[in-house]
């Protein structure tokens, strides 16, 4: 399986997708090709391009059963070549055993691994006992997913009808205090960007105390976005992650990230957003003219909510941060959270192969900063329980999180047959075994 994983995704790296175009069709035909041949029946390609089709193929089992959905997308954000050491589309493996290219870890690896152990099961004479298995690969996700998930939820939710899905947004191992744990993202955050707006008074940039400067009024703002991030409002997935690494909460989630800062400063910096809301500025504007002061100026501010909280919970934090006078708040955008619950079989079954795999390490809840296409399945199909989870054994989360959209992506081999092996282990243990 390893080696069919290490070829498919060589032959999806090949393909450029970067999105904006995405031209995600070639991408697709391999994928299409490939579960074809093994035996998958009822392939269906549906877009709203031919250019950009989203996948979907699937095998039935002989009772009923719960829809296993392996999910992933093949489109990637941009890459300079003059920035990698090995071309991004070369698909190249090197003496070290890196396969490298735009999409090594996000996300065509968790494609190629996915279609791998799928095939490979089908081929071998393997279909469910009960249920059905789903493998659906879509377009756009870097851009939103308005032609892949949200697309084909819309317009075919009975084709992508599923009760457990595996998607990305965990899986690589977290190194800690000697331990080995596996994070399961179990939740994503939810967006509410916002503007700050301050008022002036225009007048000639040649003397500057002729008008109001709206722009340096929002230069306190920034600075108190700089100092400090809002309070904690701990939810059920950051509790558990922090639990399962041997740190109690006991009432006082800041006392808790402080722990974990103490033990490990790198780790306590990524989990620290998942535990409340919080404030990025990322875009300012003010005078369109050079040498006009500013009436009007404006900061955008990238705002991220933990799951089941909203705009109050928002606003409340927002102003404990930034006072309530001198400026104009205005969200722009809402999107709430999304999470799946802990309990569930699918967990115990990642839990089991890990403990199979790697007995000495840990299965752990995490939640996810940012989105992926989970929360439109979540939104869509109120009772899937949906994971991100693409398994990393060698390569932890430590190397892994800083290559991720950045120059010289590239995964290990071993674990692209690592989670291929976790796939078709989970797929059988969820739907049974019917050998033909």
């Amino acid at each position: 399986m390893e080696r069919l994983a290490t070829a498919l995704l060589q032959q999806l790296i090949r393909c450029n997708t970067v999105n904006p175009p995405g031209n995600e069709r070639p991408a697709q035909e391999i994928l299409a090709a490939e579960l074809e041949g093994a035996g998958f029946g009822g392939i269906t390609m549906v877009g709203s391009s031919e250019e950009r089709p989203n996948l979907v193929a699937r095998l039935k089992g002989k009772a009923d059963g719960p829809t296993l959905c392996l999910l992933s997308h093949v489109d990637t954000v941009l890459a300079s070549p003059a920035d990698w050491e090995h071309d991004p589309w070369s698909g190249t493996v090197d003496d070290e055993g890196f396969l490298w290219g735009r999409g090594a870890l996000d996300m065509k690896s968790q494609t190629a691994a996915e279609v791998a152990a799928a095939a490979s099961l089908a081929a071998s004479g393997w279909r469910p006992a009960r249920g059905e298995l789903l493998i659906v690969s879509v377009a756009d996700e870097e851009t939103g997913g308005s032609q892949g998930a949200q697309w084909i939820c819309e317009h075919h939710p009975d084709l992508v009808r599923c009760d457990e899905l595996l998607n990305e947004g965990g899986g690589p191992v977290i190194p800690f205090e000697g331990g080995r744990y596996y994070g399961v993202c179990v939740a994503e955050k939810g967006v509410f960007r916002f503007t700050i707006t301050t008022d002036g008074v225009a007048g000639h940039a040649s003397i500057p105390k002729m008008g109001d400067n709206a722009l340096l009024k929002l230069a306190p703002f920034l600075q108190l976005m700089a100092d400090r991030q809002p309070g904690l409002d701990l939810t059920d997935g950051p509790r558990g992650m922090l639990e399962g690494l041997g740190i109690p909460v006991d009432g006082d989630p800041a006392g808790a990230l402080a722990e974990l800062q103490r033990r490990d400063p790198v780790l306590g910096m990524l989990v620290e957003p998942m535990l409340g809301v919080s404030l990025a500025p990322t875009r300012i504007s003010a005078s369109e003219k050079i040498n006009v002061i500013p009436a009007r100026a404006e900061i955008r501010v990238d705002c991220r909510v933990p799951p089941g909280l909203g705009a109050d919970v928002a606003e409340r934090r927002i102003r404990e941060v930034l006072g309530h006078d001198g400026y104009r708040l205005d969200f722009t955008e809402q999107v709430p959270g999304n999470a799946s619950p802990v309990d569930t079989d699918l967990f115990r079954a990642i839990e089991g192969w890990v403990g199979r795999e790697d007995p000495e390490a840990k299965v752990i809840p995490t939640i996810l900063a940012g989105f992926t296409d989970s929360r439109t399945f979540r939104r869509t199909f109120p009772d899937c329980v949906a994971y991100g989870f693409f398994p990393h054994r060698h390569q932890t989360l430590y190397e892994t999180a800083p290559l991720v959209h950045s120059a010289n992506e590239r995964i290990d081999v071993r674990d692209l047959g690592f989670a291929t092996r976790c796939y078709a282990e989970i797929i059988k243990e969820r739907l049974g075994e019917d050998v033909r």
